[in-house]
């Protein structure tokens, strides 16, 4: 298997670990100890522990959060996921009590590896249209 085929495998075992299953320890498993998310969404820090909690803030209020993968594109260190996220809104989440109501959040994520873990990531989420689907902006 190449190095861009086993990157491939890593991330998505990465993502399908923390946000479809739930499993916060995908973190340890998988962030090298000097991680580093270039774009942190939704005001985590830019660190393993705040991917932690990114995970963890969905799973508490979206108990079904699932990645959808779209695409996987990887070339040397690097790997391009293209995706949605969607989840049943079940907890609070940014201060929106529980709708009942699904949504969605698609995205784009760039991944840098190094010695098969996760260094370094780029993203751009849909995070407005997200927050207008939970009603914490104006639509």
């Amino acid at each position: 298997m190449s190095t861009a085929e086993s990157n491939k495998g890593v991330v998505k075992d990465f993502i399908d670990g923390l946000f479809s299953q739930g499993d916060l320890g995908a973190v340890d498993t998988y962030l090298a100890e000097d991680f580093v998310n270039n774009d942190p969404p939704f005001g985590v820090t830019p660190d393993r522990e705040g991917m932690r909690a990114a995970g963890g803030m969905m799973r508490a209020a979206f108990p079904d959060w699932h990645s959808d993968l779209h695409a996987l594109i990887a070339e040397g260190d690097l790997v391009v996921e293209r995706f949605t996220a969607s989840g049943t809104h079940r907890g609070e989440v940014m201060g929106v009590a529980p709708t009942g109501a699904v949504v969605s959040l698609p995205g784009i994520n760039i991944w840098r590896l190094r010695d098969g873990r996760i260094v370094e990531r780029w993203g751009r989420l849909d995070e407005l249209g997200f927050t207008r689907q939970l009603g914490a902006v104006p639509a």
